[in-house]
Order: C-alpha cells, then sequence, then structure tokens
C-alpha cells in the first residue's frame, strides 16, 4: 500500500505558545491471549510545529498490515511527538485499506480522542502495487486456529530526535511479509555424486547476513545496579551482554557479506506495553560490530521498562521473514543467501514448549538459530531447544553458554559455528539448490589490511573485561573492548 496523507486544523496539544510536531501510526489487529491488540505496523517521521502536516509518502506491506483482506480493520493514529517518547494521542481513526483507498475520491476522515473532533485526516494518495505477489505471500504465513500467527511488535522511535520513517521490529528490507509455516514438502535432493560443502556455497558466493536479537526482560536485573547482566558501567568497561556481543558477534560477522546488521530487542516495555520485538537503534541495520554495541547502549536511552515475560517466538519469526526474503533476492540475481540470528538472553524463557513449536514453524527457513546464555542462569531449558528438532524437522538451533567458554576464544569459535555449516548444507540440499560456480578474484582485487589491524584468534577475557593475548599475533589498540 503507497500512501500519502496530510492533517488539516489539527488540534494543538503542545500548550498555548508551542504547536504539536505531528506523526501518524498505522497498526493492525491480531487476536492475543487477552483479547484484540493493536500492533504498530508503520511510524512516519514527524513534522515540527506544523497542524496543518504533510507527511512523505508511505510504503506499507498489505499482507503484514492485514493478511491480504483489504476489508479487514486497521487502525491510523496520529501522535504529538515528544523527545521523552511520552507521545501524545491527538486523534485516531478505525478503517481498511479499502476505505483508505476510496478516499482519495470520498473526502477525509475526522480524528476523534475521546468522543471529540481532533482534526481531519486526509487521503492525497492511496495505491495498491505488487498485488501479483501478495496471494503467495499469505499463502505462506503461518496459521493458528484460522488465523494469521502474531507479527513482531514495533519498536519506539529513540529519544534522540531521530525522524526514521520506518520503524516495524524488522529491517525494511525484512517486512515481516510473512512467517514460514508448516514445512513444505522438501524438493528433490540432489543428484550428485559427491556432496557438496559449506566450503563449496561459500566460495560458490552464498552471503551470509546476521541478525542480533537482544533480552531486555527485567530478569537480567536493574542496571543501575553492579553485578547485574545488564550494568551500565561508569568507567566504559564492558558487562556480561556486552563482552558477549564483542566475542560471538565477532565470530559470525567475519562471515557476513555486508557488515550490516539488524539488531532487535525484547521484553521490555513501551507506553504500558510489553514488546516481544523491537528495533534497537535508529535504523533497520547498523555497521559492524561496535554499531551492534551502540544499538545496544542506545536502548537505555529511550525510557524503556525492563518487564516480561521472556519471548523468542517473534524474534525468530522476524528473522526467519526476513531470512526468506534475503533468499529470494539473492535467488533473482542468481546467487544464495543464508541468515544466522543471535539471541543474547539469560535463560529464563517463560514458554519452552511454545518456544520449541515456534523453531519447527520456521525449520524450513535459509536460517541458523545460535542462542547465547549469558550470566550464570540455570541453562537447561535452552539446552532442550538445542535438541528439540523432532523426527524429520530440520535442527536449526544451537545453544552457547557463554561463560563456559569466555576465557578460550577457540573453544567459543568452535561451540558458536558446530552446527552452522551442517544447517546451511541441509537448507541447500533439501531444496535442491547446488554451490554456485567458485567464485574468483582477480589480484587486484584482493585486498590486504595492514598488518596492525589483524586480531589473533586465540585471544582471551580476563575478569577485568581487558584482553589477553594467549600466545602471538596482534590487535589493535584502537578498538573498543
Amino acid at each position: 500500500l503507497r500512501l500519502a496523507m496530510q492533517g488539516v486544523k489539527l488540534k494543538n496539544t503542545d500548550g498555548m505558545f508551542n504547536k504539536s510536531d505531528p506523526f501518524f501510526e498505522i497498526k493492525r489487529k491480531f487476536h492475543g491471549p487477552g483479547g484484540d491488540v493493536w500492533d504498530v505496523v508503520y511510524r512516519s517521521p514527524h513534522i515540527k510545529d506544523n497542524l496543518n502536516p504533510t507527511w512523505p509518502d508511505a510504503t506499507v506491506d498489505v499482507a503484514t498490515l492485514c493478511g491480504g483482506d483489504l476489508d479487514q480493520h486497521v487502525q491510523v493514529s496520529v501522535f504529538d511527538h515528544e523527545k521523552s517518547g511520552n507521545h501524545v494521542l491527538m486523534g485516531e481513526i478505525e478503517t481498511s485499506v479499502k476505505e483508505l483507498i476510496a478516499a482519495k475520491s470520498s473526502g477525509p476522515f475526522t480524528l476523534r480522542r475521546r468522543g471529540k473532533d481532533k482534526g481531519q485526516l486526509r487521503v492525497n494518495r492511496a495505491d495498491l502495487i505488487g498485488m501479483e505477489d501478495l496471494n503467495s505471500q499469505v499463502a505462506g504465513m503461518s496459521l493458528s486456529g484460522g488465523s494469521v500467527a502474531p507479527l513482531p511488535m514495533p519498536v519506539p522511535v529513540p529519544a534522540s530526535g531521530s525522524t526514521a520513517a520506518y520503524v516495524p521490529s524488522a529491517p525494511p528490507s525484512a517486512s515481516g511479509a510473512y512467517v514460514p509455516g508448516a514445512p513444505p514438502a522438501p524438493a528433490a535432493p540432489l543428484a550428485t555424486s559427491s556432496s557438496p560443502t559449506f566450503v563449496d556455497y561459500i566460495s560458490g558466493g552464498c552471503q551470509l547476513n546476521l541478525c542480533v536479537a537482544i533480552d531486555f526482560t527485567g530478569s537480567n536485573g536493574d542496571p543501575r545496579k553492579p553485578g547485574t547482566l545488564h550494568y551500565i558501567h561508569r568507567d566504559g568497561g564492558l558487562n556480561d551482554y556486552e563482552k558477549a556481543i564483542q566475542a560471538i558477534g565477532r565470530i559470525l560477522a567475519k562471515y557476513d557479506y555486508d557488515q550490516k546488521f539488524p539488531v532487535l530487542g525484547f521484553g521490555a516495555k513501551y507506553g504500558g506495553v510489553v514488546r516481544h520485538c523491537f528495533q534497537c537503534g535508529s535504523s533497520g541495520e547498523v555497521d559492524g560490530v561496535d554499531g551492534i554495541i551502540e544499538a545496544y547502549r542506545g536502548v537505555f536511552r529511550t525510557g524503556l521498562i525492563m518487564s516480561g515475560p521472556t519471548v523468542f517466538t517473534e524474534v525468530m519469526r522476524t528473522a526467519a521473514a526476513h531470512s526468506v526474503s534475503s533468499q529470494q533476492a539473492a535467488k533473482q540475481k542468481g546467487l544464495q543467501a543464508y541468515s544466522v540470528l543471535l539471541i543474547l538472553t539469560d535463560g529464563a524463557v517463560s514458554d519452552v514448549d511454545a518456544t520449541a513449536r515456534c523453531l519447527q514453524e520456521i525449520s524450513d527457513s535459509p536460517m541458523s538459530v545460535v542462542i547465547v546464555g549469558v550470566g550464570a542462569a540455570d541453562f537447561g531449558a535452552m539446552q532442550f531447544l538445542d535438541d528439540c528438532a523432532g523426527n524429520g524437522t530440520p535442527d536449526i538451533a544451537q545453544f552457547v553458554e557463554f561463560n563456559r567458554h569466555r576465557h578460550d576464544r577457540l573453544s567459543l569459535t568452535a561451540a558458536t559455528l558446530d552446527e552452522i555449516p551442517e544447517q546451511l548444507v541441509g537448507y541447500f540440499t533439501r531444496k535442491g539448490i547446488r554451490p554456485g560456480r567458485a567464485l574468483h578474484l582477480d589480484e587486484d582485487e584482493v585486498v590486504v589490511g595492514p598488518e596492525e589491524e589483524e586480531i589473533d584468534l586465540s585471544l582471551a577475557f580476563g575478569d577485568d573485561g581487558e584482553i589477553n593475548v594467549a600466545s602471538g599475533g596482534r590487535y589493535n589498540a584502537s578498538m573498543k573492548f
């Protein structure tokens, strides 16, 4: 849905001497365990000091918004943007995609709040594009009890004043168009005299994509108190999550083809609603492992309340949808793509059985899930998830207890990468997809970095967070560990 809207004579909520800074949200309805829930699918940038704002064109995935049902109710809410993140509702409407399209000629909507008129919302443009792909997207969604499985919650706009236009939990390239359902019938196995290997696929140009999801639930403890997992060190030292991001992130990042990573969070409460999947940082992707750290730290400046329960399923579904869309885009270019979801958690998952079912639902996605346990909790449930694949269901999960390997970089590397090569090969083999032709670089395409930027593989973390070089090698002293 391509949409262009403007507000007309909106009621000011910013006091006598100021004007509101309006933005709008488009929300979909899904049926949660506690009843109907409105879930943000799109948020516009805010327009400063303007009661007649014209917002930039928006593009919203119809499969995500309404499951392809153009008569399904959706909600459009207009807010006054506040730097604190406590945005003020100016007015809202309940409508449908069909009515939005008709409103181009039928006239503006009247925004209401508490039964009173609060201005108008005019639709200047509403067009459906790419409808030929919609039916296949909807058909691929996971169904439960006849309704579309809940898609991930949105991200709150950080308090930094960012005007990022699109803020669903998955990056724009991963619109959350669908969640892979029960595994389809596998393609015919590869007819070959020798089985392809992980190296064959990587050498053939298979693109690896890393997505990171971080646990912000209350079970991690108060980040203001020393000794808790999210403790914010005033001297710039790293807490347990940051150490895990640095160590394991750098292992997996070596294989990411563009060094741009979506960073998601789960378990925090915004606006009184627990968000089981939200974007960390002001953009859908960050640059490098340092960008992951900055996005993580930025979450604590967004006015979150660390809450619960601990739910993995929404970040897993988001990453699965992203992995499928990435592979489809790569396939159109004659390439291949495979994703790795890195989940960092304290281990207190609330519903192990539901998480195991979700892993089975998404098991036919081009993705591996690496769950890293941070802290000293009982990780028995996490080990169960590692071993939960049923008969005929691909095993895509791997559990790593960070504390067990934190002082041995080689051991940590081996544990992290233990199952990914086999899982990647297994996916493409099931789909009958052969490795691409091995890529050969010309001599002038080979880039050799300065020697002082090399990092020895045998690095160990000391108790004080510093890095000790176990044997040989160099590291860049400017890197912030």
